[in-house]
């Protein structure tokens, strides 16, 4: 059994350990979730999936909320960026 997975985060690979969210795989690539209105950088907040700060599109489906989701292989992570 493998003990990380690979994804792609705005078309990077990223490896994370098994059971890592989409939030830390964000964080790994160092990338910011989405941005603001006023164009500045947004990222988890509350870590349980009320404040919405996190929201990714995941294989083609937008508005995910990347605390809340475990990595997969080969899963596809875009931001709004």
């Amino acid at each position: 059994m493998p003990s990380q997975v690979t994804l792609t985060v705005n078309g990077a690979p990223v490896a994370v350990p098994l059971g890592a969210t989409v939030a830390v795989a964000m964080a790994i690539a160092g990338e910011a979730c989405r941005t603001s209105v006023t164009g500045e950088p947004r990222g988890p907040l509350c870590g349980m999936g009320i404040c919405f700060e996190c929201r990714v599109t995941i294989n083609g489906r937008p508005h995910c909320r990347s605390c809340q989701i475990e990595c997969e292989t080969d899963m596809e992570v875009r931001t709004d960026q």
